[in-house]
């Protein structure tokens, strides 16, 4: 018997405003395409008056999951018909699964980090001390997920310190490590004794490529780790600084691909193909 035609994609996305300069597509495409998949990655636009009747659309359309960025993070949780247990404490779902007529969200960011931390860069959060710049959705995402890991402490930096000690208050009561706030007043000195420092803000991002965070980078020293979550461009002026300082370095590239990786997981259940994501997007930023 000859196998009957099926004409219908499987659908994904995003929902974001502004979404026009979200990359995600690139990757996700590429991976469909060479795991010659009949899939389709949709990059839509959605206000935040209308995230409520856009999740409705992702049902009545039968896609198969959708990813939030912002401003949709936090407010989708109102949504959904379950959240996993991480997106429950960082607070916010970046990655929505569809499980016959349910919706359960997912967080990736911290996870894609961990995993760029540990595959790219050879090192185990396990005891480490850790400062982590900003007190936003992707450091909420990291802190999480490395405090859970067994870093020894982890202090945040952040210029809103109600904000700042929201996050240190959520890791001291919710998580094994010790958490600490210091206010970003000025130009920062990086305190001694940290291992991982980690830019968790949106400075540096295209197109404000020589903007980098007030840090005293002499206070840099070799035995420090930078890292900086920014993948575009993947090397910032942070990271150019750290290295003339002697300080190892950790881009923002790995985390994006390997968090694209766990959501391509999610929804098609099969291995991404992690290097054809990372290709595809390191040309797409070489082209900017």
């Amino acid at each position: 018997m000859p196998k009957e035609p099926n004409y219908k994609a499987e659908l994904v996305g995003v929902f974001g405003h502004p979404v026009a300069e979200n990359p995600t597509i690139v990757m996700q495409e590429a991976a469909f395409r060479a795991l010659d998949l009949n899939w389709r990655y949709l990059t839509i636009e959605v206000y935040p008056e209308d995230l409520a009747a856009a999740m409705q659309g992702l049902r009545a359309f039968n896609m198969r999951g959708i990813n939030l960025t912002i401003p949709h993070k936090i407010s989708v949780l109102n949504y959904l018909d379950e959240i996993s247990t991480a997106a429950q404490l960082i607070g916010a779902v970046n990655t929505v699964v569809r499980k016959g007529d349910r919706l359960v969200g997912e967080n990736t960011d911290g996870k894609g980090f961990m995993q760029s931390l540990r595959l790219d860069a050879g090192i185990d959060p396990a005891g480490k001390r850790v400062l982590v710049l900003g007190a936003g959705g992707a450091a909420r995402a990291i802190t999480v997920e490395v405090a859970m890991a067994g870093a020894a402490q982890i202090t945040v930096v952040n210029r809103q310190p109600a904000r700042g000690q929201a996050l240190v208050d959520l890791l001291n009561q919710k998580t094994p490590v010790e958490a600490s706030f210091i206010p970003w007043d000025g130009t920062l000195a990086v305190p001694g004794g940290i291992d991982l420092l980690v830019n968790a803000t949106s400075i540096g991002l295209f197109p404000n490529v020589d903007h980098k965070p007030d840090l005293d980078y002499a206070t840099i020293h070799p035995g420090v780790t930078i890292c900086d979550v920014i993948p575009n461009p993947p090397q910032t002026s942070l990271l150019s600084r750290a290295r003339a300082r002697g300080a190892r370095t950790l881009d923002g590239l790995g985390m994006l691909v390997y968090q694209g990786a766990i959501g391509f997981k999610l929804w098609t259940g099969l291995d991404a193909p992690v290097q054809v994501m990372r290709q595809a997007l390191e040309e797409a930023f070489s082209a900017t």
